[in-house]
């Protein structure tokens, strides 16, 4: 058997083969093999249903069938990143693995390099203190977000539902403050009544405007356990408050959320940006195809992304269909209100 070099400690080759034929992947662990391979194999099938060819598995072994030397390579190169991946007790999903072989079907160049493509997702993967676990960005759109939240003082998202902007919002503003980077998360959101006046709903402010941030909260609770939420709230390192209630504030040393921005006006996303004080950063997320105000061209978002786009500091980040991730059919959904409205 002769190793190959570039993985010598990882796994070897049964022999030198021709053009297309196969290979046999030998990792050194039985543990090694159920990280990369996945529950069911589910990595290794994304990997077949992306690139094409067929691994087939026995114990701790894997054998790449009908593959090309061009898609071998590619192959081996997830491979390797994720025994890596598994070595530093991560644990790979089909997801993580689908952004990895969709930016390789993307790109057909034998000059293809996997670090141009491994090295954001890797560096954005999102340790929560005391979460429930880390967040990994499921595409490589999701992890430039992610590294623009973290070297930008004001990011916007947009992107349709479920590609996770909100989820990634919560989940790195969650890591700022238990870590103690920030000194309190401030979550807001535009309150478009229907038909029913804020002010006339029961309870107090908390209690009335929980409603519009029941997402945000959703997302706190499958980060972090309900206790350290309750602690966070107890030592006022939560806060929650109408968009409008923002007016006159300077905020600082936070960071806070803007969710639902399409639904702002002209006027309000401009005080909301104008509040942003000595240390504190924002995260406006919107969805551009959902703006409930009576006339789409008053949104505030629509006019930030317009006048702001050019402006130093600022970071834009642009989701799509391919970076919906909460369900497979929400993806068919989008698409077929998209191709409704060409």
């Amino acid at each position: 058997m002769m190793p190959l070099t570039l993985w010598a400690t990882l796994y070897t080759l049964s022999q030198e083969v021709p053009l297309g034929s196969s290979i046999t992947i030998v990792l050194d662990s039985q543990d090694i093999a159920s990280g990369v391979c996945g529950a069911n194999d589910s990595n290794l099938r994304v990997i077949e249903h992306t690139l094409g060819g067929h691994i087939a598995t026995r114990g701790n072994e894997l054998r790449l069938e009908n593959c090309d030397e061009l898609l071998q390579s590619r192959i081996k190169m997830i491979i390797d990143h994720l025994i890596d991946a598994v070595r530093k007790g991560e644990h790979p999903s089909p997801e993580y693995v689908r952004s990895l072989t969709l930016s390789m079907q993307n790109d057909q160049s034998e000059s293809y390099n996997v670090t141009k493509v491994l090295d954001p997702l890797r560096e954005s993967v999102i340790q929560i203190p005391n979460g429930f676990g880390r967040v990994y960005p499921r595409t490589l759109n999701q992890a430039v977000y992610i590294q623009g939240i973290r070297t930008n003082e004001i990011v916007f998202c947009i992107g349709p539902a479920g590609t996770g902007k909100t989820f990634l919002a919560v989940a790195e503003a969650l890591r700022q403050v238990l870590s103690k980077k920030r000194r309190k998360l401030v979550l807001t959101r535009p309150v478009v009544e229907a038909g029913e006046s804020l002010g006339f709903l029961p309870g107090d402010l908390a209690q009335k405007i929980n409603p519009y941030l029941r997402p945000l909260y959703d997302a706190m609770e499958a980060l972090v356990p309900y206790e350290t939420i309750r602690r966070m709230e107890d030592n006022r390192a939560i806060e929650i408050a109408p968009l409008a209630y923002m007016r006159g504030r300077s905020l600082n040393d936070c960071i806070v959320i803007l969710d639902e921005a399409q639904n702002t006006t002209k006027e309000q996303m401009k005080m909301f940006l104008t509040r942003i004080g000595e240390g504190s950063q924002a995260i406006i997320t919107g969805d551009t195809t959902q703006i409930d105000l009576p006339r789409r061209n008053d949104s505030g978002l629509l006019h930030a992304i317009s006048l702001l786009h050019h402006v130093d500091g600022l970071h834009f980040s642009y989701l799509n269909t391919a970076d919906v991730v909460r369900n497979p059919l929400i993806k068919k959904i989008i698409q077929a209100y998209d191709n409704e409205s060409k």
